[in-house]
């Protein structure tokens, strides 16, 4: 459509949540570089990149709802599809990085797993 022009009210709110979503995205960034361990940026990316992604998409969904006079649901489709893959390459990822830590004799929490090692007695 050309010659289409938002409310003002809409532009702002579009605006506010696509910079907010962007901020988000970048806290995360920071968040990345400062941590010190690995468990501690692990976190950082996954958490505040996914509500960052759902900043930006409902501003997605605000723009292309009133630009086509329905509501928009495709942005949706990306949103959901970031917070279902997200978690579990991080959940993989932070499972991996503690069989290697405990492995190697660091400091971590000890397993919750029911596997019973052979000569240990389960109580």
């Amino acid at each position: 459509m050309t010659g289409f022009v938002l409310p003002m009210w809409a532009e702002i709110s579009v605006a506010a949540l696509v910079l907010a979503g962007a901020g988000l995205a970048l806290l995360g960034s920071f968040g990345l570089l400062r941590l010190p361990t690995f468990f501690e940026r692990v976190h950082a990316p996954a958490i505040i990149a996914t509500l960052g992604c759902w900043c930006v998409m409902w501003g997605m969904v605000l723009f292309f709802s009133l630009r086509q006079g329905e509501l928009a649901v495709f942005p949706l489709l990306i949103a959901v599809f970031i917070a279902i893959t997200v978690p579990i390459p991080t959940i993989f990822l932070m499972r991996a990085s503690l069989f290697r830590a405990r492995q190697m004799g660091q400091d971590v929490p000890p397993s919750v797993s029911r596997v019973v090692p052979p000569g240990v007695k389960d109580s």
